[in-house]
This record gives structure tokens, C-alpha cells and sequence, in this order.
């Protein structure tokens, strides 16, 4: 965990009270903590560093579920090349990540991505931010989008069929800064940051995978500053019920609240609707971003996640 961090991060089991960490070290290199803890001032509950990473899960207690299939090596893989798939030179890869990118001002302060994944994003708004920090619950993305921090390289094995895959080399180029970002394992409906800390928020393909995405949203809203801010947040809005029952959809339901389209509503709401946020976000885009995750060279996934882009 980079020393930065440690400066602006509170307990997330304690929220909505916002109580500050204490930091304690046993091992560090140059600025960044590989071994470590961060202790509540108040509750008491101790949030571990281990190999450089930083769990600030409401549980200190978390542990990867090896069952969760975005701690699947061959998952890792997939994502990998949708993230960097530029860089190893395939030219079956889309640049989404661009593309978002491309939606997003140079804004100064800090900026904050949601289900980072394997952290192109994150890279991209380094350049665009004085820092840049992604959270994911998966301990294997986070382990890799570090290690592509660390090294500003990763050799991993891409799926060509089956068992057989082919050895690529991610090397991140020159323009990309590394000293300001970080990754942490985090819970994106109970972050371990205070109050309008971020001038940059962003959520890609999320919402319609936390148990309760309006709190998500609510809780995107909480850390963004009130003033000189944006928001970007994408999503193919593909509800299921194995993620959260009907009743927290925040679309794709013919009746009840929130019916309708999903993007639809995340506007209203942005927006200010039912007071859920106050000050309201003004729309300045609206648009699609098709994106792909490839599983192996036969088969890949092509997704449509829609966007808003905002700004208050």
C-alpha cells in the first residue's frame, strides 16, 4: 500500500461515521507498505496489510472465496486482455477503456475507480489526476493490477484452447505514471474513504453486480466532492437475481420502483430524483461503449454498457 494512502482512509465498518486509521508498519520499500495494519481510532478493528495490499473490507477479517470465479486465474487471463489487449499487440482487441478514458477531463486531486479489475482505467487517469486509486473485491485482480504497478510489467499466459496458452508480456508504455496510483481490496457499497475526497469517480460494468446498486450510487456520490467534480458510470445494466433480488434493480422490472430502463433511472437519480442525491449531477454525456472479454481464441463476449458522464 502506497504511504499516500494512508493519509486519507477511514474504517468502513464504522460508516456512516467517518473515524480515521492509524498506521502501523513492519516492512516497507520506499514509499510503498508491504507488510503492515491500520487500526480504527475508535472500534478498534485491525484491517491488514499483506504483500503490499491493503483489505479494507467492512470484515478485517475477509479472505478471497476461491469459488468467486473473478479469482479464477483463467478469468484473470480473460480480463488481462480486455485491459491490455493494445499492448500485446492483438488486433481482435476494442479500445473501451479508451474510450471511457477519452470521456474523462483532466480534473486535479484524487480519482477513484470501482471494480477496477486488472486497472487499465486506473492507469489511464493517473495522467489525468494528481492520484488515482481502483478497488476491486477480487484479491486476484488486485494482485495483478499491483504487480503491473510494481514492475510496470506482467508476463501472463493467454487462453488459446483448453490447456493450450501462449506466453504474452504486458509492458505498460512510458506515458503512464505509476507513483501516484494504488489498488486496494475494498467493498464498493462501503468505501474506506471520507466524505467529497474525489474530484474523479468512476463505476464500469459494476451496478448489476453489487447486492444493492442505489447504494452504490449513493456511496459514489458520498466520497465525490461537491464542487469541481465528475462521474462516469457504465453498465450493461444484465440484472439477474443469482446477484440481488428484484426489488434492488434499479431497472429492467415492468412495475414497482425503478421500472423501466436501468440507464434511464441512473439519470433520474443522478439528477436528483426522490432527493436521493442533493446537489444533483448535470449529464453533460450520454452514449455506448462496446467492449469484449475474450476467453480464448474462439470464443469471446461482446458487451454494450451503456454510459453517463456528469459533473457538478
Amino acid at each position: 500500500m502506497k504511504k499516500f494512502l494512508s493519509e486519507i482512509l477511514i474504517c468502513p465498518a464504522c460508516l456512516p461515521e467517518e473515524n480515521s486509521l492509524r498506521l502501523s508498519i513492519d516492512k516497507i520499500e520506499e514509499e510503498d507498505i508491504i507488510l503492515g495494519s491500520l487500526t480504527c481510532k475508535k472500534c478498534g478493528r485491525i484491517y491488514r496489510i499483506e504483500n503490499g495490499i491493503a483489505i479494507l473490507t467492512p470484515d478485517p477479517h475477509w479472505l478471497p472465496d476461491k469459488r468467486n470465479k473473478y479469482e479464477n486465474q483463467k478469468v484473470v487471463s480473460s480480463y488481462l486482455w480486455s485491459h491490455y489487449g493494445d499492448i500485446i499487440g492483438d488486433k481482435e482487441w476494442l479500445p473501451a477503456y479508451m474510450d471511457w478514458s477519452a470521456l474523462m477531463s483532466y480534473n486535479k486531486g484524487f480519482s477513484l475507480d470501482l471494480g477496477c479489475a486488472v486497472g487499465r482505467f486506473v492507469f489511464e487517469m493517473a495522467s489525468k489526476s494528481d492520484y488515482a486509486i481502483g478497488v476491486d473485491l477480487s484479491m486476484a485482480f488486485i494482485k495483478a493490477s499491483r504487480e503491473i504497478m510494481k514492475n510496470r510489467s506482467m508476463e501472463f499466459e493467454i487462453i488459446q484452447e483448453g490447456n493450450i496458452t501462449t506466453p504474452v508480456k504486458i509492458e505498460l508504455p512510458h506515458r503512464i505514471n505509476t507513483e501516484n496510483i494504488d489498488f486496494i481490496i475494498g467493498d464498493a457499497l462501503k468505501l474506506p474513504f471520507p466524505h467529497e475526497i474525489f474530484n474523479n469517480v468512476s463505476s464500469l460494468n459494476l451496478i448489476d453486480k453489487v447486492p444493492y446498486p442505489l447504494q452504490h450510487i449513493l456511496e459514489m456520490n458520498r466520497i465525490a466532492s461537491r464542487n469541481n467534480s465528475q462521474i462516469l458510470i457504465s453498465d450493461p445494466f444484465s440484472w439477474s437475481e443469482e446477484v440481488t433480488d428484484i426489488d434492488n434493480w434499479i431497472g429492467g422490472k415492468t412495475n414497482g420502483k425503478f421500472s423501466g430502463f436501468g440507464i434511464d433511472n441512473l439519470e433520474l437519480i443522478l439528477k436528483g430524483y426522490d432527493n436521493f442525491i442533493n446537489p444533483p449531477w448535470n449529464i453533460t454525456h450520454k452514449g455506448e461503449v462496446i467492449w469484449k472479454i475474450r476467453n480464448h481464441r474462439n470464443h469471446s463476449e461482446l458487451i454494450k454498457s451503456l454510459y453517463i458522464k456528469a459533473i457538478r
